[in-house]
């Protein structure tokens, strides 16, 4: 079956529940305005956002995916599992399981981190800027539970002309190829 089939299923499954359990808390905002607590994807559907303390993802992730997707550290260099997954699927991410991108999209970067030059929706990808090099950096977070992803940058290949540098831990992998 085509990757294109599986999008909005997936998007539907894991919109609303974790695969690390549902004891989710909605946000609550003070201003009376829920906007906050949600976000809407590309095919319309509200996604209700996750927060949990640090000792709730604690007892969820790994010290490792902790560090990257709580802490918004990055992992080595060359050292992540999914490096070389080249077969038909989609890369979640690994804090709530939403759907980010298709290995339609990804690509070679030589960086030593998986490069993808597209996402499947970009509202479930949040864009910050950061200067913890000292220079601004585009930050990517997931839309859904604030996990850090990686960066994007503007040296990809075309047609979109970026390169999406996401730390492989904090993403999990679904074959779709038959």
């Amino acid at each position: 079956m085509k990757i294109q089939f599986y999008i909005p299923v997936l998007l539907l499954l894991f919109g609303c529940q974790s695969k690390h359990g549902n004891n989710l808390k909605s946000i609550t905002n003070t201003n009376n305005s829920s906007s906050d607590s949600y976000f809407i994807n590309m095919y319309k559907d509200t996604i209700p956002k996750i927060v949990k303390s640090d000792a709730e993802w604690k007892k969820v992730l790994s010290t490792q995916e902790f560090y990257v997707l709580r802490q918004k550290g990055t992992e080595r260099a060359f050292t992540g599992d999914l490096l070389e997954v080249k077969t038909e699927g989609i890369f979640t991410c690994r804090g709530c399981g939403l759907p980010l991108f298709g290995t339609q999209h990804k690509f070679d970067s030589g960086t030593g981190w998986p490069s993808f030059f597209n996402v499947l929706d970009k509202s479930c990808i949040t864009e910050d800027t950061d200067f913890d090099l000292g220079y601004p950096r585009t930050e990517l977070t997931c839309s859904k539970c604030g996990g850090h992803l990686g960066h994007v940058f503007k040296d990809g290949p075309k047609p979109t002309g970026l390169r999406y540098c996401i730390n492989a831990i904090s993403l999990d992998y679904i074959k779709t190829e038959n």
